[in-house]
């Protein structure tokens, strides 16, 4: 039987499971009807810390391990993995616009995608995948352009504000207006589990109001602080122009359920690496 821990008791994710394969999806992504999904560590064929499906070829894997899980995990949630774009997070803010000419790379071909933290399409049937093991996915749907975009979102993702960067990106080149799009949070650490260093915590000071920063930083002492960055892009997306009917944020924390999804901080770095998918 699945266990889980949760953060709270939003049911804001949801769980589906598919020939072995289990995998999260979010409420206001289903309603509209967007193809999406964030994987587990479960359904795959990968050994070790790596068990079972990891999805990165940067990891140790084997690589045909590592392509069965994507085909397992294609599968389950109902896109051809053979047209993956794949990212290349280096923790920018860096956005890449794809089209069918990217198709595969990463996956089926050598990519030309470089230090880039976000993709985005309006070209439907191309699926989009960006990886994860601790650090936040934002997950995005405009509705009446057609336009869907993932970004990754770590401490300095967070910091530099890649989720307003993600919806200015959608406006230059597709009109996109931040009011007409749903978005979620993904599954990532929470508040009680990430603890960070005092330089990084006055780099959120300097960014951010004293409330804010009141509202998601807490000192523990010894110079440390428990840093919530689901509450930190919840100001960072509504600011932005998401409103709050349209804004999704997880319940569940990697590093809380190690067992169901990889988390580099309770894994001390000995993990593989999630995937967030989005197509139109």
């Amino acid at each position: 039987m699945l266990s889980i821990k949760y953060a709270n008791q939003n049911h804001s994710t949801r769980i589906h499971e598919s020939e072995g394969v289990v995998y999260l999806t979010f409420r206001n992504l289903e309603q509209a009807g967007v193809l999406h999904g964030f994987s587990t560590r479960l359904g795959g064929v990968s050994q070790g810390d790596l068990s079972t499906m990891n999805l990165s070829f940067h990891r140790g894997d084997d690589p045909e391990a590592v392509m069965e899980n994507h085909q397992r995990f294609a599968q389950a949630v109902g896109y051809d993995e053979r047209k993956l774009v794949f990212s290349d997070q280096v923790h920018t803010t860096k956005i890449y616009k794809v089209t069918e000419a990217d198709c595969g790379k990463g996956i089926t071909r050598e990519s030309d995608i470089i230090s880039i933290d976000g993709l985005v399409t309006d070209r439907p049937g191309i699926p989009l995948i960006t990886f994860f093991a601790d650090c936040v996915p934002l997950f995005f749907y405009d509705p009446v352009g057609k336009v869907v975009a993932l970004a990754h979102s770590g401490w300095r993702g967070t910091v530099a504000k890649i989720g307003k960067v993600m919806l200015d990106y959608m406006k230059q080149e597709y009109h996109t207006q931040a009011k007409d799009v749903l978005c979620a949070i993904g599954p990532s650490i929470c508040q009680d589990c990430y603890e960070i260093s005092g330089d990084v915590a006055e780099e959120f000071q300097k960014e951010f109001t004293e409330a804010q920063y009141k509202d998601f930083m807490r000192s523990v002492g010894s110079g440390k602080y428990h840093l919530d960055l689901w509450k930190v892009n919840q100001y960072i997306l509504l600011e932005a122009g998401i409103t709050k009917e349209h804004l999704e944020t997880t319940d569940i924390c990697t590093c809380c359920n190690p067992d169901l999804l990889f988390s580099h901080r309770a894994s001390q770095g000995k993990r593989g690496n999630l995937g967030a998918v989005i197509m139109l």
